[in-house]
């Protein structure tokens, strides 16, 4: 059964803006506004571009900018914009649009035709295709006026230019996700941890999310009220879905257990469900009449999209829902994930990461197996969890730091490895990987920007999509990659220090 709180990004539309002006004459526009609309259906047509692109009429005038703009931040299903000038928009008339418009910005350098048709280029074909100065003043406007907008630059048929157009628009649908997204905390964050905490009333001026605490017997009351016929058709889900260890199928010793881990994802489940909750956090520490640490309920709800942190790291479960999101529709997961030991062996160092229970499954393509084992902290009953390993393939790991005066992004791109040797002892879901550009410098790295100890890892979307996410929420991001050195690192992050706190003003 499918719980999914992903959204379809086929429903999601992004409006393709064209620009140019009433000089040219009617017959020109004309013209204009079909080369365009071929444009926006080469972009709606390519296969890595995941939602609907809507093509609208071409713009001329001041007025009709700034009122697409208004439309576009008013439509709750619109998550962002592709602007091209197709022939030369004065840049003044695009003032008022560009300052009134509030959701992502895409600045598409194109041109109708690929090859040039040198032997009938009169000046009529020079008034029509003059996209190559027309944007470069449409580019000035959005700098003199510090736009937040990626662009991108080649003809719509391009596999690259569909690549980044399709990357970027994930990222507008993760920041959508983010701007409307309500956060549960159950309890407060780990005693005496530094990392987790963080400006709550900031993330929601700077990312639009919610972030509030309730008590965690409200959630007890929602688990122990779920009807025993609702445990039985879940348990039963269970065994069907999993490889469940025999002590906790139906007569097993411990098959109470699963039924306790049962009537947790049910009451979870509906109290999130009530509260319009698209993430939530909770803690070891603070687990009032709950029996078990919830383990087997967090692993599943990450995989229909919720976004969770551990200890009470809210900024991490921000960042496992807005992944969940970008990555909708793609093999694989986002998962809280924490780097947790390492492979020290000099040319094949790897890190092993975890956490006590709490790993996304759809990390693995793999049937994952049903377990029950101490978890030796928390003074509760033994949790019920899901055990497996995260496929081989590429992934990007990313943080978020509260630095004071900006939260800090961080990622690093890394290769998921198939087990070096098997672990038979270790009860959790897993992922080992061997990091970018090498262990040293993105450890040192990572040591440096204060990044934070837990993360998201996503093997759905790469850096790319981050980098993006990052251009939306104006959000500090540092990424150590193949390309990275530690001391060019350590020279960004000085530098940064000192633009961001500019940039903040007086």
């Amino acid at each position: 059964m499918t719980r999914s709180i992903l959204p379809d990004l086929g429903l999601r539309e992004v409006w393709f803006l064209t620009g140019s002006q009433g000089l040219y004459g009617e017959e020109t526009l004309r013209q204009v506004a079909e080369q365009s609309q071929q444009v926006a259906s080469l972009l709606a047509d390519a296969a890595d571009v995941p939602v609907r692109i809507v093509w609208k009429p071409v713009l001329t005038d001041t007025d009709a900018i700034r009122r697409a703009a208004l439309d576009v931040n008013a439509a709750d299903g619109v998550i962002g914009v592709i602007a091209w000038m197709h022939t030369f928009s004065p840049a003044k008339m695009w003032i008022a649009g560009l300052d009134a418009l509030r959701k992502p910005l895409l600045h598409l350098h194109t041109q109708a035709n690929v090859a040039l048709p040198w032997g009938e280029i009169d000046f009529d074909f020079m008034n029509l295709n003059q996209a190559a100065h027309g944007d470069r003043e449409f580019g000035y406007i959005q700098a003199r006026l510090g736009v937040a907008r990626k662009t991108v630059v080649g003809h719509a048929s391009d596999p690259a230019v569909t690549a980044q157009v399709g990357a970027w628009t994930r990222a507008a649908a993760g920041w959508d996700a983010v701007r409307n997204l309500r956060l549960a905390r159950f309890g407060d964050n780990m005693r005496y941890v530094a990392v987790t905490e963080g400006d709550k009333t900031e993330a929601e001026l700077r990312f639009g999310v919610s972030v509030n605490t309730w008590g965690v017997n409200e959630l007890a009351d929602a688990v122990h009220a779920a009807a025993d016929a609702d445990v039985d058709a879940l348990v039963a889900e269970y065994q069907d879905l999993y490889d469940v260890a025999a002590e906790l199928r139906s007569g097993g010793d411990r098959h109470d257990s699963l039924r306790y881990g049962a009537r947790i994802e049910l009451g979870l489940r509906s109290f999130l469900e009530a509260g319009g909750f698209g993430a939530f956090t909770t803690t070891f520490e603070d687990l009032g009449a709950l029996r078990q640490l919830p383990g087997l309920a967090v692993q599943r709800l990450m995989a229909d999209g919720y976004g969770f942190g551990a200890e009470g790291d809210w900024k991490t479960a921000i960042l496992v829902r807005a992944a969940a999101v970008m990555g909708a529709g793609l093999p694989g997961g986002a998962s809280l994930m924490e780097d947790y030991t390492y492979h020290l062996e000099p040319g094949s160092e790897l890190i092993l990461g975890a956490h006590m229970l709490e790993v996304n499954p759809a990390l693995s393509s793999q049937k994952a197996r049903l377990e029950v084992h101490p978890l030796g902290i928390g003074g509760k009953e033994d949790p019920v969890r899901l055990v497996f390993t995260a496929d081989a393939g590429p992934a990007v790991v990313v943080a978020m730091s509260d630095m004071r005066e900006r939260f800090r992004l961080v990622a690093n791109v890394v290769e998921n490895v198939e087990l070096p040797e098997p672990m038979p002892k270790l009860p959790v879901g897993h992922a080992v990987w061997k990091p970018a550009p090498d262990f040293r410098t993105s450890a040192a790295a990572w040591l440096t920007a204060g990044a934070a100890h837990h993360t998201v890892m996503t093997n759905q979307v790469g850096v790319d999509v981050i980098r993006d996410f990052a251009e939306m929420a104006r959000t500090e991001l540092l990424v150590i990659d193949e390309s990275t050195t530690l001391a060019g690192f350590q020279n960004e992050v000085r530098w940064n220090q000192a633009y961001y706190r500019l940039a903040q003003g007086f």
